[in-house]
């Protein structure tokens, strides 16, 4: 135990950095930093177990911060132990700096998850706590033994998606979560008893938590708290640290500017920032400097890392002889490589509903990659990831050799907690739930597209088909929306989310086979809820992973291209053959994922869909989903409006989508 004036004196040297960012920037948020730094570096100088010389080590504690404002707390604790620089701090903010405003992920530098927006970054701690038990349950705890920290603050208590995370880690018993609540009872723009009186420890007791509620600037107090966090064997827990907003600031005249509003998104300032600087041990004039004491405490710090980490790898060396099988196995999970599997014996049934065929895909990897979890958001039976439940069962708490995480009806908590399944390492996660529910999750799948997270999601009920479930429950605009990810650019170049929306049970087996394929960024898959008529014997199926391709049957010399995705692609083909009555030639095009397609080369697009011969698109969306692909010359048949509650076929007949639209529109469009 390191004595209170060093542990004090790092606290103060975190505050200082901390607020010094901040003024130098002239942005950011120095109170909640200032706050919380007490914890940060009991945490960090006593606690945490990460290898000093690899930052990779997959048997590390991880660190999950939440509110991503906080930043100038993380950048400057991770720069005690030489994570950051000085002068990596004092760019803090700035263009092509590795300090951004908001934390991104950058293992390197001991930056688990991207955070920003309230809630995720917990919700991603309790997904991992997930996968650390699925692997240990599977590998054993020689090699998982660690634990899973976060940190939270009012706002993220404050996210609904606070309840989902808080019900799920309390449900599972996930003992390897401990999470530090900052209750430092300020917000941006009120205090917290503005907007919240409830009773936070009672909440989480209700869901079978651990709780602790300890003064969170005394170091004695967070070193006990953690002590007994790290013994508890059954529940998460959550250590409630009373803190103070902006501790340690002083105003322009010398008084106590701790407590206050104003410090939580705004640089301290002037007489301010340097009475603050000076009462804390600094020196204003030159406030970029790691103490010598400190120095000292970092350094012995890692010195007690190497001789820890020394003996669970010679624990983790031993293991591997011992279990080379178990050995192999996990190189591989950590790799981050695509899995390998064998897809030679699936063989779908014609005319399915491509979420039929969803489900026989997920039985194939469920036998086939022992890594992946797959979720639903209480829809298994009908989004069919049962297809994968089928083959194992869900986890639970004392059991984790299944692979199926019940979410219950929390989308956003779901995806939340598969991101950080995978940002654990290790785990392959899919999520599903129904495609108009999607909008629950796009925070989510913004985050891992900016994380570039691999995970699948599932969506089925694509359309307005869902029929007599009606408006609420028919995606419109949801295709539209998610394909604009297929346009958005990660910072690597590639498309910021892979898109599928298969035309019939056989595309989307290759469809599955891309995604699983895809670790670079996430994929969405998009079923049907309905059987669909497969397209013409002979179509080369493997044409999809060009993101679009002719179907086997096109006219040689045609007179006009038809293109869709989905289920809207064998419309296309009964209102064909009505055209070819009249001695119109047509080619159809099946358009899994336009992002894929536009990856093509120019003479592939080209040929797909040369310029001078008219096009029309058939969506069972808003017709801008397929405009880009279709041109000013051509036309698109979708919906402009929301849903309508009736049988399916109704609706088809109703709103227009069926083989003799096809075939009044394309005259009317070859007319004109």
């Amino acid at each position: 135990m390191n004595e209170t004036k060093v542990m004090n004196r790092a606290a103060d040297n975190i505050r200082i950095l901390a607020v010094s960012m901040v003024e130098k920037a002239n942005s950011g948020h120095p109170g909640g930093a200032m706050g919380g730094a007490d914890f940060i570096n009991v945490l960090f100088s006593e606690y945490m177990v990460y290898d000093p010389d690899d930052a990779t080590w997959t048997g590390r504690d991880r660190f999950f911060l939440d509110p991503g404002h906080m930043s100038p707390m993380l950048y400057s604790a991770l720069a005690l132990p030489g994570k950051f620089t000085i002068d990596e701090l004092k760019q803090f903010r700035q263009w092509d700096s590795p300090t951004p405003g908001h934390p991104e992920r950058d293992i390197c530098r001991g930056i688990e998850n991207t955070s920003g927006p309230l809630g995720q970054g917990h919700t991603f701690a309790a997904g991992a706590a997930v996968a650390e038990k699925f692997l240990e349950a599977r590998l054993g705890k020689t090699v998982m033994q660690h634990k899973i920290y976060a940190y939270i603050s009012d706002g993220g208590i404050e996210e609904e998606i606070s309840q989902g995370a808080g019900r799920l880690a309390g449900l599972l018993g996930l003992n390897n979560l401990i999470m530090f609540y900052d209750s430092n009872d300020i917000q941006l723009s009120t205090e917290c008893k503005v907007v919240m009186q409830e009773d936070t420890k009672a909440k989480y007791e209700a869901w079978g938590w651990n709780v602790i509620t300890i003064n969170g600037n005394d170091a004695d107090e967070i070193r006990h708290a953690l002590d007994m966090a790290n013994l508890e064997q059954h529940r998460p827990t959550l250590i409630i640290g009373k803190t103070i907003m902006g501790k340690g600031a002083l105003k322009e005249d010398g008084s106590s500017y701790e407590n206050t509003i104003k410090t939580h998104g705004a640089p301290l300032g002037g007489n301010a920032y340097r009475n603050t600087v000076t009462a804390l041990g600094g020196n204003p004039d030159d406030p970029f400097v790691i103490f010598d004491e400190v120095k000292a405490l970092y350094a012995n710090r890692a010195n007690e890392l190497r001789t820890i980490v020394a003996e669970r790898r010679k624990a983790e060396k031993k293991w591997a002889e011992e279990n080379p099988d178990k050995a192999q196995l996990k190189d591989t999970w950590f790799s981050g490589n695509a899995p390998q599997i064998d897809w030679s014996g699936l063989i779908q049934k014609p005319d399915i509903a491509t979420r039929a065929a969803s489900a026989a895909c997920l039985g194939v990897l469920a036998e086939q990659v022992p890594n992946m979890i797959c979720s639903s958001a209480d829809l298994s039976n009908s989004d069919k990831t049962d297809g994968f439940l089928k083959k194992t069962h869900d986890l639970s708490k004392d059991d984790f050799t299944g692979a199926f995480f019940e979410a219950g009806v929390s989308e956003l908590t779901m995806a939340c907690m598969c991101i950080g399944m995978y940002l654990h390492g290790g785990v392959i996660p899919a999520c599903g739930t129904f495609f108009v529910f999607s909008d629950y999750m796009k925070p989510a799948v913004r985050l891992a597209a900016l994380m570039e997270v691999p995970i699948k999601f599932i969506w089925t009920h694509d359309a307005f088909r869902v029929g007599e479930d009606g408006p609420t429950h028919e995606p419109v605009e949801q295709e539209a929306q998610i394909r604009l990810m297929e346009k958005l650019k990660n910072h690597h170049g590639k498309d910021s989310v892979r898109v599928f929306r298969p035309a019939d049970a056989n595309e989307a087996t290759v469809c599955w086979q891309m995604a699983m394929e895809n670790m670079d960024t996430p994929t969405a898959l998009i079923f049907s809820r309905q059987g669909i008529k497969n397209l013409p014997e002979g179509n080369d199926y493997q044409q999809a992973r060009k993101g679009a391709y002719i179907v086997a049957g096109s006219d040689e010399a045609f007179d006009v291209v038809l293109l869709a995705s989905g289920s809207e692609v064998s419309t296309l083909q009964a209102g064909a053959e009505l055209l070819r009555q009249d001695g119109i030639k047509v080619r159809i095009v099946s358009v899994p994922s336009e992002g894929l397609f536009r990856r093509q080369s120019k003479e592939y697009q080209q040929m797909v869909l040369p310029a001078g011969v008219k096009r029309f698109g058939l969506t069972a969306g808003l017709p801008v989903t397929l405009e880009g692909l279709v041109g000013e010359n051509g036309k698109v048949f979708g919906l402009n409006s929301f849903g309508f509650s009736a049988p399916y076929k109704v609706l088809d007949e109703k709103l227009g989508f069926t083989a003799q639209n096809v075939y009044n529109q394309v005259k009317e469009l070859l007319n004109n």
